[in-house]
This record gives structure tokens, C-alpha cells and sequence, in this order.
């Protein structure tokens, strides 16, 4: 470890590696078989395969640990699903990429692998981050590291609230899971912040906190997703609600999605992505002041397992794709094929200001997707009416002769007695 760190191109690694391999109480031969499996797998085949091994590799132990910590694995790892649906939504091709609690640093691993997957260079994004859990920092630069990611990524204690790393960013792309309703954020200690621009956010709950820190970060032209809960959406006490009509008045939330439960490690409540943008009349797009876009994802997902869910690659695309679409130019559709953005009940529905002004400024997709439309097998209301009647009736007619037969029995074991 002393050797890697000690390598020029590796400074950032500097004091973030573990040393603890000569303490008395590892097994010394179980030791000795991890540095022969290590020693025995063809990594220098090619620099680009080797980092692609040792990157897959350290995500899947990530993964697995966060699983096995369960609720405390949440704090430092965003599950995949999640952060490829967002990364796939905002589109990080280029610029500067910025996450003010990036935990293990999944979101910016997601990041280059949608840009090499779209033929474009991982160089061509600047990655900027913070995380206050000291351990989880050194995952972070780890898992940078092991990727061949060069990064600004900050610690302190204070965290981004307190001690921002990077005061002066401006980041075109903010891909974020804040803690879910932190209490203990020290609100009372910032009531007069410049972050504040839609309101002071509640003491006992770090939300809206998050987003308006998000929001200060953002470039004039930039997007931003960020992991929220549900209670986000629709919460009226502490002053949230007004902070949210003022979100929604300043033109500020571009898209709005409900996911499914089971998600996450650390807890099973449903959670929603906001996707946040500065001009939504600028970057090549389509005009969409004015419009908010619901996509109600809650029925979407399988289960891998007894407690967790996961998006199939099809359930990304449609979420995504259905955004991507929507808020495209009607010559970007036409250039890549694309089908024209349409409503759809009981999943999607672009909205306008009016509208969600009569719904108290809430952001709950379901008020606003309505249900699905029912499926239609093509018989006839009349036919179906009949049937169902007749079925009705023959199961009066069971349950009146099971009553009987139930009454016979109970007059029997009274006689006996």
C-alpha cells in the first residue's frame, strides 16, 4: 500500500490506503491467498482491461458490503439502479460534474460509463465533490483511483453545509443522495445564508437544505438530479411548502418521479428523483418554462431478492428515454428517430404552472399521471355484465348450500350433547 501510494501519478492516494495488514489477528494464510489470486489474474493484458477488472471488482465488494450493512450501507452507497436511472435522465456528456455528498462516489463512476457508452472521452468531465464521513472519503478516492478518475473530492467533518469545499463551483451537471430527512444538520446555526434563495429551510429537516445548496452550485445552464423523500413532495409544515411554491413559481424543477419501494439498503419507504434546472429555454433543448413533467415509476421494478428491487435496463430507458424525449426539440426527435413525447395515463403527464397551483404547489406524481387505462379484451359491456352476474349468482347459490350443510353439522353436535 506504501509502495502504490509512494508512485507519482498516484498523489491522490496519498494517506487513503489501508495499512492494517500486518496486525496479529488476520489470518496470515487467508492472507496469502488473496495476494495469489491477485498474483494469478492477467492484468496486464492491456491498462484499459486491468482498470476495467479492478474497477467491476470493487464496485461489486462495495455493493455486497453495503447489503450486508443494511441500513448503514446507505450512507455511503446510492444502489445502481438509481444512479444510472438519473445519470441516463441528465445526460453528463461534458463539463463539470459535481456531488456535494458522494458517498463511495458511485454517481461519477456512472458519469464515464455513460460517456464511453455514447462515444465520448472521460476527459471531457470534471468531477468535484464532498463527503463528511472520513472512511467513506477513502472509498471514494479508492474507487476513483481503481477507475483511472481524476477528482476533486473534499473532506471535512462540517460537512458541505458548514464547510464547503467548493465554494466557488458552478457545476453544469449535480447528481446527489442527501441523508433522507437529516434532523441534526445544524440549521440554527445558518438561518441567514446566501443559499437560502427560496427560504430559510426547517431546523429539523436538511430537504430543502440540500436542494437549495444544490441549486446555489448549479451553472446558469446546468441540471441537477437529486434523491429525495417522498415527503419532499408534499410536506406543508416548517415553512416547506412555501419553499417549494417558490421552487415551482421560479421555474427551477424541471421533472418530477415517484419510485417503488425496496430500493434502497438503508431503507424500504419509496423515494423521488428531482430534476432540477437553472434555464429551461436553454442548452440546445426545447422550451419548457412554464412545465413540469410527472413520471409515476412505483409499479416499475423486479425483486432480486426478499427485501430489495431493482430497474431492469427496459424500466431505465422508459423513464429516461420518456424525459429525454420530452424535452427535446421536435429536430433532435426527427434526427434520432425518436417518437413524439405523448401523455400517458397512469405514468406520465406534462403539467403547467396553473394546474399544479391548484394542487397547493404539491409535486406527487400520482395527482397528477391519474390511473392507467383499464385493459380492454374486446367484449362487450353487455356480455361481461351477464357473465359476471351469472358467476355472482352461482356463488350465492354455493355459499347458501355450504351455510346449510354448515347448520346440519352444528344441529347434530348439539343433539349428541
Amino acid at each position: 500500500m506504501e509502495a502504490i501510494e509512494a508512485v507519482p501519478t498516484n498523489e491522490t492516494l496519498k494517506g487513503v490506503l489501508p495499512k492494517t495488514y500486518a496486525r496479529p489477528t488476520l489470518d496470515k494464510t487467508m492472507l496469502g491467498e488473496l495476494v495469489d489470486l491477485f498474483s494469478n489474474i492477467k492484468l496486464h493484458d492491456s491498462n484499459d482491461r486491468a482498470r476495467d477488472l479492478l474497477g467491476r471488482v470493487y464496485e461489486y465488494f462495495i455493493s455486497g458490503f453495503a447489503s450486508a450493512e443494511g441500513k448503514r450501507g446507505g450512507e455511503f452507497f446510492t444502489p445502481r439502479s438509481v444512479v444510472r436511472t438519473l445519470v441516463e435522465m441528465l445526460e453528463p456528456y461534458q463539463g463539470r460534474v459535481y456531488d456535494p455528498c458522494c458517498g463511495s462516489g458511485g454517481m461519477f463512476i456512472q458519469s464515464e460509463k455513460f460517456i464511453e457508452e455514447h462515444g465520448g472521452r472521460p476527459d471531457d468531465i470534471a468531477v468535484y465533490g464532498q463527503e463528511i464521513n472520513h472512511t467513506t472519503w477513502r472509498l471514494a478516492k479508492m474507487n476513483l483511483a481503481v477507475h483511472g478518475i481524476d477528482a476533486d473530492i473534499g473532506w471535512d467533518s462540517a460537512g458541505s453545509f458548514h464547510k464547503d469545499s467548493h465554494p466557488n463551483l458552478k457545476a453544469d451537471y449535480i447528481l446527489a443522495n442527501p441523508p433522507f430527512n437529516i434532523s441534526d444538520w445544524g440549521g440554527d446555526r445558518m438561518t441567514e445564508d446566501v443559499r437560502w434563495q427560496y427560504g430559510t429551510p426547517p431546523k429539523g429537516n436538511a430537504n430543502f437544505a440540500w436542494i437549495q445548496h444544490i441549486i446555489h452550485h448549479l451553472a446558469p445552464r446546468g441540471h441537477a438530479g437529486v434523491v429525495l423523500a417522498n415527503g419532499s413532495m408534499s410536506s406543508q409544515t416548517s415553512g416547506e411548502g412555501e419553499i417549494r411554491k417558490q421552487l415551482i413559481e421560479q421555474d427551477r424543477v424541471d421533472c418530477m418521479v415517484a419510485l417503488p419501494g425496496q430500493l434502497f439498503y438503508s431503507t424500504q419507504i419509496p423515494v423521488c428523483l428531482w430534476i432540477l434546472s437553472r434555464d429551461k429555454s436553454a442548452n440546445g433543448l426545447r422550451d419548457r418554462r412554464g412545465e413540469v413533467l410527472f413520471l409515476d415509476a412505483r409499479n416499475m421494478g423486479h425483486m432480486v431478492d426478499r427485501v430489495r428491487r431493482e430497474f431492469s435496463d427496459e424500466d431505465i430507458e422508459q423513464i429516461s428515454g420518456t424525459y429525454r424525449r420530452w424535452r427535446a426539440k421536435p429536430e433532435t426527435l426527427e434526427a434520432k428517430g425518436w417518437e413524439a413525447y405523448a401523455d400517458e395515463a397512469g405514468f406520465c403527464r406534462s403539467e403547467g404552472l396553473e394546474t399544479i397551483r391548484k394542487f397547493d404547489h404539491v409535486l406527487t406524481p400520482g395527482r397528477y399521471v391519474g390511473a392507467a387505462d383499464a385493459f380492454d379484451d374486446g367484449e362487450p359491456f353487455e356480455e361481461k355484465f351477464a357473465t359476471l352476474q351469472a358467476k355472482l349468482k352461482a356463488e350465492f347459490t354455493h355459499t347458501s348450500k355450504l351455510q346449510q350443510v354448515v347448520m346440519e353439522a352444528l344441529g347434530r353436535v348439539t343433539q349428541n350433547d
